[in-house]
């Protein structure tokens, strides 16, 4: 078998160059896709006291007309192997239908699918008419093993083609199986998304059924900033794939990175739920799109200095640089938060923001459901009911000192989800939803 190797797309001669960005008189005239929000989740600090704050670094995207949207560029990557036969494949063809009927005549798709080797059906072209497009995707049948890999990159390839033009990049992945053709680890397959996003193009994969590889998928997905479904059934795909487009066709911004600086007095620990660096007072998250109508935002733990009463610091500014996905403008962006310090503690519980407080807990959250899963599959059940138990006392005693009836109800579940795991352990079933809902929270995807 030959080897497939994992290069940078450049060096496999796949994509080249990015969009050059507008004037400054272009940006001066246009209205920004971004609107940036830096929140505290404790605007007023006790005095003479060092604390602990969250930061919430906000995007919300600003919702467009359709008629103004970005085009697509989207490569369509189904898993045809013989696990897929029947109602799998039938709900597949199903969905891609649905999918192209969706797109506008000048949008560009491409089809691939994969088995043993991965080909394309339908090289990128305009949507037109959809009759071709048709056409090929009723023709899938199943047959053979899984070359995911291979799939995702042959994706990446048709997408390149159309890479200089003004579009939003998207391969969208459905898997039933195990990669077990070409590289096949989750390690593999995120360094593969690490390498596309530098492309610009995300992948957003759709697990289906019971046997595929929640933790490749989920890898890829994440590490090229996409989104990560979990289909226990064939009947959801095409609501899954419709939901997809949707966010596809919403994209307003693209290669956003947010940075944030903090002053002296107040220390960056680390994010919360999502990739990113903290280094010398400095934290840099990027991201690959923003949605219209929909917010992203990083979370930061930050060490406050002592301050005495009545003295206002400045604890976090940060700056967002993106490129608008109707015309590649370069904009950027600029906001700031400052904290008060009071000797009342009622002046404390009166002023927290309870909202990024809940933003706060259910990645929390999330991040003891991530590290159960690993400490089960290591065989520490019992430390994976500990991890759960422990976070879930700690946001009931938050939610609880503030009042935060929306974090007590996020904690709530805790405990009787350790339960189950120091019974039963995780199941499969259970582990490909906790894997899904951690990515989902992670990635702040719109609820299904």
């Amino acid at each position: 078998m030959k080897r497939l190797f994992l290069l940078p797309l450049a060096a496999l001669g796949l994509c080249s160059g990015w969009l050059f960005s507008a004037s400054a008189s272009e940006r001066s005239a246009a209205v920004e896709p971004v609107r940036l929000r830096v929140e505290l989740d404790r605007p007023v600090l006790p005095a003479e006291s060092r604390e602990t704050v969250i930061v919430k670094v906000a995007l919300d995207g600003v919702r467009r007309p359709t008629a103004r949207r970005a085009p697509v560029n989207v490569a369509l990557v189904i898993d045809k192997s013989g696990s897929m036969s029947g109602e799998r494949i039938e709900r597949a063809r199903e969905a891609a239908l649905a999918a192209v009927r969706r797109l506008g005549r000048d949008d560009v798709v491409s089809l691939v699918v994969f088995d043993r080797e991965a080909r394309v059906l339908v090289p990128a072209r305009r949507v037109g008419d959809g009759a071709g497009l048709e056409a090929a995707i009723e023709g899938i049948d199943a047959s053979g093993h899984t070359a995911l890999h291979a799939g995702v990159v042959l994706g990446a390839e048709q997408l390149c083609r159309h890479l200089e033009d003004l579009r939003t990049h998207r391969v969208i992945l459905m898997s039933d199986g195990q990669a077990n053709v070409g590289p096949r680890s989750a390690d593999d397959l995120g360094r593969l998304g690490t390498e596309l996003v530098d492309q610009g193009i995300s992948v957003t994969t759709v697990g289906l059924g019971m046997d595929y590889n929640e933790d490749l998928m989920a890898a890829l997905a994440r590490r090229s900033d996409g989104n990560t479904y979990f289909a226990a059934q064939a009947r959801d795909l095409p609501r899954i794939f419709d939901e997809e487009l949707g966010d596809v066709l919403s994209i307003v911004a693209r290669r956003v990175v947010l940075e944030i600086d903090f002053p002296h007095g107040a220390r960056p620990v680390r994010i919360v739920g999502r990739e990113g660096r903290v280094e010398d007072g400095r934290a840099v998250v990027e991201l690959n799109q923003i949605y219209g109508g929909q917010e992203k935002f990083a979370l930061i733990e930050v060490e406050v200095e002592p301050g005495r009463a009545d003295a206002v610091r400045e604890v976090a500014r940060a700056r967002v640089r993106y490129e608008d996905a109707l015309d590649a403008r370069a904009s950027t962006q600029g906001a700031r938060v400052e904290t008060r310090f009071v000797r009342e503690r009622e002046r404390v519980v009166a002023a927290v923001n309870r909202e990024v407080q809940s933003d706060y807990a259910q990645n929390r959250l999330a991040e003891a459901k991530a590290e159960a899963v690993a400490l089960v599959d290591a065989g520490r059940s019992a430390e994976a009911a500990v991890r759960l138990r422990r976070t879930g006392a700690e946001l009931i005693a938050l939610g609880g000192s503030y009042g935060n009836a929306t974090v007590l109800a996020v904690a709530a579940p805790a405990a009787a989800i350790a339960d189950s795991v120091e019974a039963d352990g995780i199941d499969n079933a259970k582990r490909k939803a906790l894997r899904a809902e951690t990515e989902q929270t992670f990635s702040q995807q719109r609820a299904e």
